[in-house]
C-alpha cells in the first residue's frame, strides 16, 4: 500500500472515530439520551419543547463543539511551537500566552479585593472574564512580537517567553496571597478549565480565532517543514525567517489565547497530541501533520470530556485532570514502544 493510500485510510478512520466520539459525547451525561433520540434531536425531527431538545441544543452540542475546537486548536498550536523551537517539550503555552490569560482573569477576580470592596465579583460575568483573559493573553503576545523583532535567535525567544510566563505567574501568586478566600476559590475553579460555559456567541468567537489560526498555519507549511532542518536551511530556501516567525507566533497566540480565555488553561493536549500523530503517521510533513493533529486533538478532548462528565452522575470532574490522567500514559506507551521520538 502506498504512503498516500495509508494516509487516506488513517484520515478516514480518524474522521469516523471523531464522529462516533462526537455522538457519544452528546448522548452521555447526567441524563443519558439514547442514540436514536440524539440523532432525531440533532436533525430537529424531535419536538422543540422536549427536555432532550433543550439539553442537547443549549448545553451538550455547544460543549461538544467547544471540545473539538479546544482539542484541535491546542494541538495545532503545540505542533507549531515544537516545530518553531525544534523542541519536543514545547507546548502552546511556552510563550507565556496562557499565563497572560491567567493574569487577566486573576486581576478581574482577585485584584478587586485589593480595592477595599469598591467592586465585587457579582458585577462581572463570564463575558467580562473572557474579555479580561483575552486582553491578558494578547498583551503578552504583543510583548513577545516586540521581542521577536529584536531577537534573532529562536532559542532566546523561547527563554524570554518562559520568563514572561514566570513574571505573570509571580504576579498571580501575589494576588492570590492578598486575595479573600472566596475570590481565590473562584480563580481556582476557573483554572480547572471548563468546556460547558460557552454560549453560541462565545463559541463563534473561538471558532473564528481557530479558523484564522488554521489558515495561518496552512500558509506556513513550507516554512514549518524548512524549520525542522534548521534556520540556516530555511534561509537557503529563500524563506523570510522573521516574517514566518511572526505568522507562526500570531497563529499560536490566536489559538492558545482565545481558547484559554474562554475555556480556561487546559494542560497536556498541546504537548502530547503532536507526538501521538507523529507516531501514527510516521512523518513530520506538516501537510499531513496539521490535519492529523486537528483530528486527534478533537478526539482526545471529546473522550476526556465524556469521562469528565461521569455519565449518570450530576458531578463533573476538572477537564485538566482528565486530560493528563488519560493522555500521559498513552504518550509514554507510544514512546517506549517505538523507542524513538520522531522529530
Amino acid at each position: 500500500m502506498s504512503k498516500k493510500s495509508t494516509y487516506n485510510f488513517h484520515f478516514i478512520a480518524l474522521l469516523v472515530v471523531l464522529l462516533l466520539c462526537f455522538i457519544v459525547n452528546i448522548c452521555l451525561g447526567s441524563v443519558n439520551i439514547s442514540f436514536v433520540d440524539t440523532l432525531k434531536t440533532l436533525f430537529e425531527t424531535a419536538t422543540k419543547d422536549s427536555s432532550s431538545y433543550y439539553i442537547i441544543w443549549e448545553y451538550r452540542l455547544p460543549k461538544a463543539i467547544t471540545a473539538i475546537l479546544v482539542g484541535g486548536g491546542l494541538s495545532l498550536s503545540g505542533l507549531l511551537m515544537q516545530t518553531l523551537f525544534r523542541n519536543p517539550l514545547a507546548g502552546p503555552y511556552v510563550l507565556g500566552i496562557s499565563s497572560g490569560a491567567s493574569l487577566g482573569a486573576a486581576l478581574l477576580i482577585m485584584g478587586t479585593s485589593l480595592f477595599s470592596g469598591a467592586f465585587t465579583f457579582s458585577t462581572f460575568n463570564d463575558i467580562t472574564l473572557a474579555i479580561a483573559s483575552s486582553l491578558g493573553s494578547f498583551l503578552v503576545l504583543a510583548l513577545v512580537l516586540v521581542v521577536a523583532a529584536k531577537v534573532k535567535d529562536t532559542m532566546a525567544l523561547l527563554i524570554i517567553g518562559l520568563m514572561f510566563g514566570s513574571i505573570t505567574a509571580a504576579i498571580v501568586s501575589v494576588l492570590s496571597y492578598f486575595s479573600k478566600a472566596e475570590k481565590l476559590q473562584q480563580y481556582i475553579f476557573w483554572s480547572f478549565g471548563s468546556l460547558g460555559n460557552l454560549s453560541w456567541a462565545q463559541l463563534l468567537i473561538v471558532a473564528l480565532c481557530t479558523i484564522i489560526g488554521i489558515f495561518l498555519s496552512i500558509i506556513s507549511i513550507k516554512p514549518l517543514n524548512a524549520f525542522l532542518l534548521g534556520e540556516n536551511y530555511a534561509k537557503s530556501l529563500g524563506i523570510g525567517l522573521q516574517k514566518s516567525r511572526y505568522i507562526i507566533i500570531i497563529a499560536t497566540g490566536l489559538l492558545a489565547g482565545s481558547i484559554t480565555a474562554f475555556a480556561g488553561p487546559i494542560a497536556f493536549v498541546g504537548l502530547a497530541v503532536p507526538h501521538i500523530t507523529k507516531q501514527l503517521f510516521h512523518t513530520t510533513d506538516h501537510k499531513i501533520q496539521i490535519p492529523a493533529v486537528l483530528c486527534c486533538g478533537a478526539i482526545l478532548m471529546l473522550v476526556c470530556d465524556t469521562i469528565a462528565q461521569l455519565p449518570g452522575s450530576v458531578s463533573v470532574l476538572p477537564i485538566n485532570a482528565i486530560t493528563s490522567i488519560l493522555g500521559a500514559p498513552v504518550v509514554i506507551w507510544l514512546l517506549v514502544r517505538k523507542r524513538k521520538m520522531i522529530f
